[in-house]
C-alpha cells in the first residue's frame, strides 16, 4: 500500500490545486471598481484616473471621459496555433 509522501490526503490535494488554479485565474482579471463585477468577453471596460476600471454598465454613473476604453479579450488570446507553409531548404 502506498503512503502519502507529504502527509496530505488526495481530496485535500485536489482541493488545494483547485484553489491555486482559481486564484491564478482571478489574478489576471479586471474587476469593475464600482460594482465588483468581472466584465464579460467582448464587453468594453473604461479606465479612469487613479487606476479605476469601470464596466460598461457602471459607465453611465461616472462623470467625465475615461482615459481609455478597451474590449475584454479571452484569456487565451494570442495563443492560437497557426499553420505555416513549408519552404524547400535552399
Amino acid at each position: 500500500m502506498l503512503r502519502p509522501v507529504l502527509g496530505i490526503s488526495e481530496p485535500d490535494l485536489e482541493r488545494e490545486l483547485l484553489r491555486k488554479g482559481v486564484g491564478a485565474l482571478e489574478a489576471g482579471r479586471a474587476r469593475c471598481t464600482d460594482c465588483g463585477r468581472t466584465p464579460l468577453v467582448g464587453e468594453l471596460i473604461h479606465h479612469f484616473p487613479a487606476g479605476s476600471v469601470v464596466c460598461e454598465l457602471c459607465r453611465s454613473g461616472r462623470r467625465g471621459e475615461p482615459q481609455r476604453s478597451e474590449r475584454v479579450h479571452h484569456s487565451e488570446r494570442g495563443h492560437a496555433v497557426r499553420l505555416r507553409i513549408r519552404t524547400a531548404a535552399a
